[in-house]
């Protein structure tokens, strides 16, 4: 597999008042490690005042600390996002702190490997929940505040198990395929309102979740390699790679883009 040399970070900084989130007030759900973390990062970076939502309060706050050593504007607000009272009580503290919400990046989930025929009601019912239902509860929260300030961005993380299915995940791409949905019914009915919805898709993640599913899927016989993986994305997608991709989409240079999936999978499922 191709070695990945890095991805370029941006040289914007907040404290410069440059950037493409200059002004707004950005929530990443799941935004401490991983993906989302790169993404609060880079949304920092870009100029965004960034709210990160996260059950993973050591994460979130070690996230917020490098994002204001940087001269970023950071806050950690500790939430399990599939459930109601948390997210409606972390996403009114938000909008309390910084005064408006214009732009979420929703990508709090996680992931089920095993046999269908394995998979309980428990499974269902807790990644339906971390997966469809946080997108659901913390989108209806956030899309109030968006309204009241004349419109905003969302982004919501569906996958590429979204349309490509893989053996030992059907629970993880039937949720998958509710986010990618979600995305583009938001955008439909809350288009003429100023709200822009859109869905970011990424292929295999090098991440240690990434990582985990990858050995998950190897315990039960399935070929997820990095030699296997070559064949069908060239390479491990980097965190920074997807942060990029919602950062464009979130951002007024896509403008006129709503209701899309953006893949980012070096023609996965364009193969």
């Amino acid at each position: 597999m191709a070695e990945h040399k890095g991805f370029a970070e941006s040289d914007t900084t907040a404290s410069a008042g440059r950037g493409r989130l200059a002004g707004k007030t950005a929530i990443v759900s799941g935004g401490a490690t991983g993906a989302g973390g790169a993404a609060s990062r880079l949304f920092a970076k870009e100029g965004a005042k960034v709210a990160v939502i996260d059950i993973n309060q050591s994460a979130g706050e070690q996230v917020v600390d490098q994002i204001r050593a940087e001269g970023g504007i950071a806050e950690f607000f500790a939430a399990d996002v599939s459930k109601r009272v948390a997210v409606e009580d972390a996403v009114g503290s938000i909008a309390s702190h910084f005064g408006r919400i214009d732009t979420l990046f929703n990508h709090a989930g996680s992931i089920v490997v095993k046999p269908f025929l394995e998979t309980t009601d428990d499974d269902y019912d807790w990644l339906m929940d971390v997966n469809v239902r946080s997108m659901f509860m913390v989108t209806r929260a956030v899309l109030p505040h968006m309204l009241a300030s004349g419109g905003g961005s969302i982004v919501c993380t569906a996958s590429i198990s979204s349309v490509a299915a893989t053996p030992l995940e059907v629970l993880y791409c039937a949720t998958k395929g509710a986010c990618a949905m979600f995305a583009r019914a938001i955008a439909v009915e809350y288009r003429d309102r100023g709200i822009r919805c859109n869905a970011v898709n990424p292929g295999f993640i090098d991440t240690p979740h990434g990582r985990r599913e990858i050995d998950a899927l190897a315990k039960y016989g399935f070929d997820a390699s990095e030699a296997a993986l070559a064949v069908q994305q060239g390479r491990l997608c980097a965190p920074e790679e997807v942060a990029h991709a919602a950062l464009f989409l979130a951002s007024d240079d896509a403008s006129f883009i709503n209701g899309a999936h953006l893949y980012v999978d070096n023609c996965f499922t364009a193969a």
